[in-house]
């Protein structure tokens, strides 16, 4: 699989972002409207009609869903757990681990959708929608609880008001009801959606300073190396534990080894945190899943 082929538009999209921010007019004062418009308007209508393209039938995949969900717990427990290690907590801020926090389970579900349907066709494409249905809402809260709480928000009213929250739950709802966009609405909301992939990207890149990630290398090398060495690991021995098929093998462990959401830079910088470090994440993040996709899918083949 030629999977540089589809990370590297991604990375190419970062670094345009930021040479335009840098080196033309376009600058933040152009950028920081984009992000409002990418995490109001455009992203959450991505989220809302990816999970309601494909309808969801829990009863067949419950082991495929609980190798998921557990895999994102343990991805979500071992983030939070890094102040408490000993000698850890020295290294690094407690706003920086609030903010950089999610970059150690999030995941990029467009990189997701069009690997999955590769790999394993629409059988695979079914099974990553899934999982961006059930774990987006429950990785976006988790995104936001530690944020919030440092910053003495309404941990509750925050997630509640949440955009991303709100798409991915109304969502599989909608989902699980029927619903099904009209055919002669899909185009239009087909663009919308699109839109926010390729801007929330440059976005990413107009934010991103590399110089910042030096002052928290503890912290940046710590929730990288659960992205992209631990999670496949956890989910090589949950695909085992609970006899996954090869299809929904498959779709795990490229699920675990995915590069982090662009949207991560997004949500930090919206809730005032340093939104320059995270997206340096993203770039790095988006450059080892180079590297940690055929890691992890060795694994089972």
């Amino acid at each position: 699989m030629y999977y540089a082929q589809l990370l590297i538009p991604d990375f190419a999209l970062i670094l345009f972002g930021y040479l335009l921010c840098r080196f033309t007019a376009i600058d933040r004062s152009v950028w920081a409207p984009v992000e409002k418009l990418v995490f109001y308007v455009l992203f959450p209508v991505l989220l809302f009609s990816s999970i309601v393209k494909s309808p969801i039938h829990l009863g067949e995949v419950s082991n495929f869903i609980s190798a998921g969900v557990l895999t994102g717990v343990c991805t979500v427990g071992m983030a939070y757990a890094l102040p408490f290690l000993p000698g850890f907590k020295n290294h690094f801020s407690t706003r920086d681990h609030a903010a950089s926090a999610q970059i150690a389970f999030r995941f990029n579900s467009y990189i997701g959708l069009a690997l999955a349907e590769r790999l394993a066709g629409a059988p695979g494409l079914l099974l990553i929608s899934i999982l961006i249905g059930i774990c987006v809402p429950m990785f976006n809260m988790a995104a936001i609880w530690p944020m919030a709480r440092h910053s003495q928000m309404g941990v509750l009213g925050e997630i509640a008001r949440n955009p991303f929250v709100i798409a991915t739950l109304s969502g599989l709802a909608a989902n699980l009801l029927g619903f099904r966009f009209p055919d002669w609405s899909a185009p239009t909301i087909n663009r919308i959606g699109g839109a926010s992939i390729p801007l929330g990207l440059m976005a990413a890149g107009a934010g991103m300073q590399f110089a910042t990630l030096a002052r928290a290398k503890t912290l940046a090398v710590s929730v990288l190396a659960i992205r992209h060495a631990i999670a496949p690991v956890i989910a090589l021995g949950l695909s085992l534990l609970f006899k996954l098929s090869p299809v929904q093998a498959t779709v795990l462990m490229m699920f675990s080894a995915l590069p982090t959401a662009p949207t991560a830079y997004v949500l930090a910088a919206r809730m005032g945190f340093d939104g320059g470090y995270v997206a340096g994440l993203v770039t790095l993040s988006t450059l080892f899943g180079v590297l940690s996709l055929p890691f992890a899918l060795s694994l089972i083949h």
